[in-house]
């Protein structure tokens, strides 16, 4: 068995990679789009003022989420990965034509929590699908496009939500607008190859073999097929139950994988992305500047994580972003001391936010998600992701609803403290937790992490 030396071309994967992303796009710019329009639409649909209502539009859209990341991986495991992205875009599709054409509040939380379980399904499938897909050189790099797509759906929907105050109704446009991706995504993925782990699993050798040919090239096929082979041997076709991801052999994947979204979830970033325009409202620059340079930071981290995933590897992005997020709320705490002066307080509190932004997008953003169906064996790995996503959306469901509040309570340096600790904490259990993943195939990975039997 010659083993392949060359790596094989990443332009073949290329293509696959990019339409799968277009979840990625569709997630950043529902996350965004009720930003700047919430005005306007509480205005319109006769909830203004009603501080209940505006948060609820934010939120029902996390719960949806909820709700989709939960099914995920039984809907990854068992129509295939490419039906998991139609059926993501799907509610997406129904849920923003809700939303754009609706006269009432109900209206408007009906189609956010549609969106939402789209919302949901997008990210493990798109995480699955990438990981599966891409060959193990470049799997680093074509992560990061997750989370670059991720940061351009964002932008987008910050920036078409700019001539809301001008237009009557713009917001409206706004909703439509995301419908054209999303029909996209749902069409392009027809010709889109389908994960060849997952035909492997399912006994269609065949199929998977003529996949990792589009994949990967003629020459790459029988190398990545006997890798397949190594780890398969038969114990695939029993079901996964929920008590082995809890407690058993792969507990211990599990954890890794819930902890990091946790605390990836309670550094503070969400807190960050959310109520940003507030923050910089009291610094008094406009909101949509804000938005704009936070949309910069996020952007350009997320290049720079790009271009080092494969060559510092995972674990060392992770620990330097998680040590520079620490950092930058710290200096966020000096800017709320009293003791600095007005015009001094205000840079300190920009650069501490937008630094912020930049170091989390160098790799508490980006890496959890390729990380985990990196550690995870192919067998669980689908509804292990679920379950990871799972904790991610309740977390950040509850950083969302309790931060203005928890703000007003104990006062940005308390609450920025807290956020520093969780990041140091995470720095730590990274050090001792996470192994370094990058280059290797997922079928070696598979074999380092598991318990000795």
């Amino acid at each position: 068995m010659d083993v392949e030396t060359t790596n094989p071309s990443m332009w073949l994967s290329f293509p696959h990679v990019v339409v799968g992303t277009l979840s990625s796009f569709l997630f950043g710019y529902h996350l965004g789009v009720v930003n700047e329009p919430l005005e306007s639409i509480s205005l319109d649909l006769g909830f203004s003022g009603n501080t209940l209502a505006e948060g609820l539009v934010v939120s029902t859209c996390l719960g949806g989420a909820l709700i989709g990341s939960l099914f995920s991986g039984w809907i990854a495991d068992g129509v295939g990965r490419r039906r998991a992205f139609q059926l993501c875009a799907l509610p997406m599709i129904i849920g923003a034509s809700t939303s754009a054409t609706t006269k009432t509040l109900a209206g408007m939380l009906i189609g956010r929590f549609l969106v939402g379980t789209g919302m949901g399904i997008g990210p493990s499938a798109v995480a699955l699908y990438v990981t599966e897909v891409s060959p193990a050189s470049v799997r680093g790099t074509y992560g990061s496009f997750i989370q670059i797509a991720t940061c351009l759906g964002l932008m987008v929907a910050l920036f078409i939500g700019i001539p809301v105050k001008e237009f009557a109704g713009w917001w409206r446009i706004c909703f439509w607008v995301s419908t054209i991706p999303a029909g996209f995504l749902a069409v392009a993925m027809m010709f889109c190859a389908e994960s060849p782990h997952w035909l492997y699993k399912q006994g269609r050798i065949a199929e998977a073999e003529a996949e990792f040919e589009r994949l990967l090239g003629g020459s790459h096929v029988k190398y990545a097929m006997v890798e397949l082979a190594k780890l398969d041997r038969g114990d695939d076709a029993d079901t996964v139950k929920l008590s082995e991801l809890f407690y058993g052999r792969h507990f211990r994947v599990v954890y890794i994988g819930s902890t990091l979204f946790a605390l990836q979830q309670l550094s503070g970033i969400n807190a960050v992305f959310y109520f940003s325009s507030s923050v910089f409202k009291s610094a008094g620059v406009p909101s949509d500047v804000a938005n704009a340079f936070i949309g910069v930071a996020n952007l350009s981290g997320s290049i720079i994580a790009m271009l080092l995933m494969d060559k510092l590897g995972r674990k060392m992005l992770l620990l330097w972003s998680f040590f520079g997020m620490a950092i930058s709320m710290l200096v966020q705490v000096a800017a709320a001391n009293t003791f600095v002066s007005g015009s001094a307080s205000l840079y300190l509190s920009v650069g501490g936010m937008l630094m912020f932004v930049l170091t989390f997008a160098l790799g508490a953003g980006p890496v959890p998600s390729l990380l985990l169906p990196e550690i995870f064996p192919s067998r669980i790995r689908a509804k292990a992701m679920a379950i990871c996503m799972s904790v991610h959306w309740v977390i950040n469901f509850f950083v969302g609803l309790l931060f203005l509040r928890l703000l007003e309570q104990l006062g940005p340096q308390l609450l920025y403290s807290m956020f520093a600790s969780v990041c140091m904490m995470a720095v730590v259990f990274v050090k001792k937790n996470v192994i370094e993943t990058k280059g290797k195939s997922l079928q070696e990975i598979e074999v380092a992490l598991l318990p000795q039997e």
